[in-house]
């Protein structure tokens, strides 16, 4: 059964059996908003990117995106991107995996962000969505809908952060400006 998240909610991943996730995915979705013209309603495409910063203490010593798809110890990795979305017509248009048994123990917080790499902002999107799976069975666990658009750029959508042995999700809904992940570093800081 899967969880509507509300900005700030958190959920343990832990199974209802009392066993432990193995493996989830964050999957991201999205669909250009349909714009309304002289000639009709069209649709611009639009580049989001996902990515997870890993991070230690709270300093990141590792990312993974589309330009670095898999994490320096393996754990984590990126499915490839995406550079229209609404591929899926609902589905994930990109994904990010992450063995959390494989998890350094090192890193205590895995951030996904979301951002606009062609610099459009999420008035120009609709139905975005994040969402996190149990890997293992295809179970949909939680889900953060981004609602509204905004004149920004990014979003910090959630954290996957250890909790003792295990893992809390925590929506996360904060909007940005950036065209990178290097570019959301200051509004990631104070989720930490």
């Amino acid at each position: 059964m899967s969880v509507n998240l509300t900005k700030g909610q958190a959920i343990s991943l832990a199974k209802n059996d009392g066993a432990t996730l193995t493996a989830v995915r964050m999957g991201l979705g999205w669909q250009a908003a349909k714009r309304r013209g002289l000639f009709g309603s069209r649709t611009r495409e639009i580049d989001l990117d996902a990515s997870a910063v890993l991070f230690a203490e709270k300093q990141p010593v590792d990312v993974v995106f589309f330009r670095h798809l898999v994490s320096d110890d393996g754990s984590v990795r990126h499915t490839g991107d995406n550079l229209v979305g609404g591929v899926g017509q609902g589905g994930d248009d990109e994904a990010i995996l992450v063995d959390l048994q494989r998890v350094p123990v090192h890193i205590d917080q895995i951030v996904f962000t979301v951002n606009s790499f062609t610099g459009q902002t999420f008035q120009e999107v609709e139905n975005a969505f994040c969402r996190l799976v149990d890997e293992t069975n295809g179970q949909e666990l939680a889900r953060y809908t981004l609602a509204g658009g905004g004149q920004y750029t990014a979003q910090i959508m959630a954290k996957v952060h250890r909790a003792g042995s295990s893992w809390t999700m925590t929506a996360l809904g904060t909007p940005a400006n950036g065209r990178t992940f290097q570019d959301l570093m200051p509004a990631i800081l104070p989720h930490l």
